[in-house]
């Protein structure tokens, strides 16, 4: 049985090896089934809040329970990697890319990090078993940030950290080595509703904290594979691939810091194109521009259907 200062010097490497490897901000939980936070999945799922998104409702146990994806499981690590920048598309008139796609694909970005985090903590300290997921995975890693302290849970149902706001990825490990374990910290949203007065689509509850997100502009622009319904015509505030609002009327995010990752870097004619290309943009010219981008999910012809979405009947 390991000592608390063992436990301790574990998290102490793996910060280490974590800050190395260019993550903000590192959390710890123990590993074990969710029950609140599946209640809460449930009521979601059966308000069918996911739409078409059905891989939502697979695996319930595996996502609620880690010891189900990892046998053996003993803790969960939430990871941080900033992705915020304040280059943004020249034309204003321009049809508008979440931040969060402007570079290259962060699944594959992050998850060879994981890897080599996961490799130099095998080094270090010794045989570990474990498995690395970036958002790919049924994990519900916003839970798991919260639970370890990274953040908490906004009334976007982002995860907001006090002094980073909430442009960032999250990444875990979930391995069968025991360590010092965090603690959650305060919501710090207090009285304030500006993600749910800013948002078009009323895709964030009353109250917050619950997204409807068969209403979300980036369910439409991503996820959904038919025609978008009619009646969000006009609502989308001119979002072509996902949808930045509720992060950017959020005051948390003044902290935000430009990244520091040359692989998030936008292509040189991303951030050039006019309103005009994009209206005429060819698949070469896509497949130029988003060769090895998380834009890529919707294909090319999702994003000519988004963009005429956009344009005015």
């Amino acid at each position: 049985m390991p000592t608390l200062k063992e436990l301790q010097n574990r998290v102490g490497v793996l910060q280490r090896h974590a800050q190395r490897l260019g993550f903000d901000h590192v959390g710890v939980a123990k590993a074990e089934r969710m029950d609140e936070e599946a209640k809460r999945l449930e009521w979601w799922l059966n308000q069918n809040h996911h739409g078409k998104m059905s891989y939502m409702g697979n695996h319930f146990e595996k996502r609620i329970d880690p010891t189900k994806l990892v046998p053996g499981a003993k803790t969960v690590v939430t990871l941080t990697y900033n992705y915020f920048t304040e280059k943004k598309q020249k034309d204003e008139a321009a049809p508008k890319i979440s931040k969060y796609a402007y570079g290259k694909d962060y699944h594959f970005i992050i998850k060879n990090k994981l890897k080599e985090l996961l490799f130099s903590l095998q080094e270090e300290i010794g045989e570990i078993n474990g498995r690395c997921f970036v958002d790919s995975a049924p994990v519900l890693e916003r839970d798991w940030a919260k639970r370890s302290g990274v953040g908490w849970v906004g009334k976007n149902t982002m995860l907001i950290h006090p002094k980073k706001g909430s442009y960032f990825f999250l990444a875990e490990l979930i391995i069968d080595l025991e360590m010092a374990t965090d603690n959650p910290i305060k919501d710090y949203c207090g009285t304030c509703t500006k993600c749910i007065d800013a948002c078009p689509t009323n895709a964030i509850s009353p109250n917050g904290y619950y997204m409807d997100g068969s209403k979300c502009i980036s369910y439409f622009t991503i996820e959904l594979k038919e025609n978008i319904p009619k009646e969000f015509k006009g609502q989308f505030e001119n979002w072509m691939f996902g949808c930045d609002i509720c992060q950017e009327v959020c005051p948390w995010n003044r902290f935000s810091q430009e990244h520091q990752e040359p692989e998030f870097n936008p292509h040189p004619k991303l951030l050039e194109m006019t309103k005009k290309d994009w209206q005429e943009i060819t698949e070469d010219v896509f497949q130029e521009i988003f060769r090895k981008s998380a834009v890529k999910r919707t294909k090319f012809t999702g994003l000519k259907r988004n963009i005429q979405f956009l344009e005015k009947p």
